[in-house]
């Protein structure tokens, strides 16, 4: 119990505040956490891009195969979304 002898007579130091006031610069910094390299297998990579759609409507850029992939690693090594996409962009 020692650490709490003098604890009333000790001085409080209150913790720091740190406000991101950029949040481009921020969000990038995330991502560049998870730079990694990893290789692929050619076959995989035929496969990232997305096919074209015939329907009306926002053209996909990135397969199903692609996406699966992206939320396995993250989920493999625990990291948020931000950082999973660094580590699949580098």
């Amino acid at each position: 119990m020692p650490h709490r002898f003098n604890a009333n007579r000790r001085g409080k130091i209150p913790k720091q505040k740190y406000r991101v006031s950029n949040w481009a610069s921020y969000n990038e910094s995330l991502r560049r956490r998870g730079d990694l390299t990893v290789w692929v297998s050619e076959e995989a990579l035929g496969l990232w891009r997305a096919p074209r759609q015939a329907t009306q409507g926002g053209q996909r850029t990135y397969s199903d195969l692609a996406i699966e992939i992206c939320l396995t690693l993250s989920a493999v090594f625990k990291q948020p979304l931000r950082q999973t996409q660094g580590f699949m962009r580098s």
